[in-house]
C-alpha cells in the first residue's frame, strides 16, 4: 500500500510538541482495561485484511498509550487506517471502551499532528461539503449530470482508482442524485394517525436529507401511522458525526451543541441513520469536560433513539400488508456496534408478511464506508466493500436493507463492480411499503 503514512516516516509533529497534550487524552485507565485477549482480531477488518498486530485493536490502543509519551508517523498510520467500525467492542469479553479510546486519540492527532498539505486538504473539503445541505443541494445537478455520463463506474476502474484514488474515490460513491428530489423539502410536522401514542422529532441529517430524503419521509410516515405526532425540524444542519468519528473535534462539538439547542426540547429524538445515532449518544463523553455542556448534553443523549429502536419498543399498531420479496440484512456498524441495535431491525422486518429475511456471513466486518474512511482510505476500503458485496450477493437476496446512508451508497457501488445491480433499501422504506 502506498501510503506515506504506513510505508514512510511522513511528516512529524507539530512544534516541539512530542506527546499528547493534557486535553482529554486517551485515558490511562481505559487503556488497562485491555488484556490483550485477542478476542478482536478476528472482527478487526484491517486485521483480517492484513494480519498486522498494530493494525488490530489491542495493538492501536498499545500505541495510544505510546502516545502519551511520544507521537510518532507510524502511530497515526496505524490509527488512520482504523474504520472506527467498533466490531471489537462487540466481541471484547473485558468491556475495554475503544470507542471513546480512538475518538480522543484521533482528536490529539487533529491537533498535534502535521498532516501533509493535500492531506489536509481533502479532509476539509469533505467536512466542508458533506456537513453542508446548502451546499450539496448545489451540487445535485453535477451529481445528477456525473451518473448520467457513467462517471462513477468509470472511477470505480483499477486504473483510473490507481492514477487519483482519492479523487476517484469521491467520484465513485457519488450519490445517485435527482435534483427535484435533493431539492424537496420535508413538511415540518407529520400527524399521527389513529389516537395520538406521543410525539418526537425526527433528525434530517445532511447527506440523509438532500440524498435520502425519501428515506427522511417514509420514517416520518411510518411513525405517523404508528400514532406519533412527529417534528421535523430545518435545524440542525448536521450533527457533527463526520467530523467526530475522524477527530475534527472543534468542529464536532460546535455541530454538538447546535444540535442540542435545536432539538433538547423534545421528549424523543428520532435517528434513521445510524452513524448520525451513534455521535448523538455520545454527546456526553464529547462535552464531558465543559461545565455549561457535560450535563445538559448527557440529559440530551439519553432521549436519542434509533428509529428501529423505537418502534420496537413502542410495538406495531399498524396493519403490515405483504411485501414479497427476499432481502438480506446488512448490520450498519454504528448500529449494531457502536448502539447494540441488532435484534430490533430484524423483529420489525420479520413482522411484515411475505418478506424473507437472510443473513450474509462476516455480518461483523465493516462495509468499508466508516463515515469519511473510503474518502481518504479508498484501498482498504474497496477491498472490504468488495468482500461485503459478495457476501451480501451470495445470500441470493433481490435486495438489501441497512440503516445507514455511507452503507447504502458502498455496496451499492461495489455490487456494480461486480456487474450486479443489488438495491439497498432502509428498513423503513420497506415498512413504509408494508404500512401503504
Amino acid at each position: 500500500m502506498n501510503d506515506p503514512l504506513r510505508s514512510g516516516p511522513g511528516p512529524s509533529p507539530r512544534g516541539q510538541l512530542a506527546s499528547w497534550d493534557d486535553k482529554r487524552a486517551p485515558q490511562l485507565d481505559l487503556i488497562d482495561d485491555c488484556v490483550h485477549c485477542g478476542f478482536c482480531l478476528p472482527t478487526c477488518p484491517t486485521y483480517v485484511l492484513w494480519g498486522e498486530e498494530m493494525d488490530s485493536p489491542r495493538g492501536r490502543i498499545v500505541l495510544m498509550k505510546q502516545g502519551h509519551e511520544e507521537i510518532s508517523a507510524p502511530l497515526v498510520g496505524h490509527l488512520d487506517y482504523c474504520l472506527g467500525c467498533m466490531a471489537c467492542v462487540t466481541a471484547c469479553p473485558s468491556g475495554v471502551q475503544y470507542d471513546k479510546l480512538l475518538e480522543d486519540a484521533r482528536a490529539q492527532v487533529e491537533r498535534n499532528f502535521e498532516r501533509p498539505p493535500a492531506d489536509r486538504g481533502h479532509r476539509r473539503l469533505v467536512f466542508e461539503l458533506f456537513t453542508r445541505p446548502g451546499r450539496l443541494r448545489a451540487v445535485a445537478p453535477a451529481a445528477a449530470l456525473a451518473h448520467l455520463l457513467r462517471l462513477p463506474r468509470l472511477a470505480r476502474r483499477p486504473g483510473v482508482a490507481r492514477l487519483a484514488p482519492r479523487l476517484a474515490a469521491l467520484t465513485a460513491m457519488t450519490p445517485p442524485a435527482s435534483v427535484r428530489r435533493s431539492l424537496a423539502r420535508l413538511p415540518t410536522r407529520f400527524e399521527a394517525q389513529g389516537e395520538k401514542r406521543g410525539e418526537v422529532a425526527l433528525l434530517q441529517g445532511c447527506v440523509q436529507r438532500v440524498f435520502f430524503g425519501h428515506v427522511n419521509r417514509d420514517t416520518a410516515r411510518v411513525l405517523a401511522a404508528e400514532g406519533f405526532d412527529v417534528h421535523v425540524p430545518r435545524l440542525p444542519r448536521c450533527c457533527g458525526a463526520l467530523p467526530l468519528h475522524a477527530g475534527a473535534d472543534p468542529q464536532a462539538r460546535e455541530q454538538a451543541k447546535a444540535t442540542i439547542e435545536s432539538l433538547e426540547r423534545y421528549e424523543t429524538v428520532v435517528v434513521n441513520a445510524a452513524g448520525c445515532g451513534s455521535a448523538m449518544k455520545d454527546y456526553g463523553h464529547v462535552l464531558r469536560d465543559e461545565p455549561d455542556w457535560a450535563e445538559r448534553s448527557q440529559r440530551f443523549a439519553d432521549k436519542v433513539r434509533d428509529a428501529n429502536e423505537f418502534l420496537a419498543a413502542a410495538g406495531p399498531r399498524a396493519e403490515r400488508r405483504p411485501v414479497p420479496m427476499k432481502v438480506a440484512y446488512h448490520d450498519a456498524c454504528h448500529l449494531a456496534h457502536a448502539q447494540g441495535v441488532r435484534d430490533q431491525p430484524r423483529e420489525l422486518l420479520r413482522a411484515i408478511p411475505e418478506l424473507e429475511l437472510v443473513e450474509p456471513r462476516e455480518w461483523e466486518i465493516c462495509c468499508g464506508s466508516a463515515g469519511i474512511y473510503n474518502l481518504v482510505k479508498p484501498e482498504p476500503a474497496a477491498q472490504l466493500g468488495e468482500r461485503k458485496a459478495r457476501n451480501l450477493l451470495d445470500t441470493g437476496a433481490e435486495a438489501v436493507t441497512a440503516a445507514n446512508p455511507g452503507c447504502a451508497l458502498q455496496i451499492t457501488a461495489h455490487a456494480e463492480r461486480l456487474g450486479r445491480v443489488l438495491p439497498v433499501l432502509h428498513p423503513m422504506e420497506l415498512l413504509a411499503r408494508s404500512i401503504g
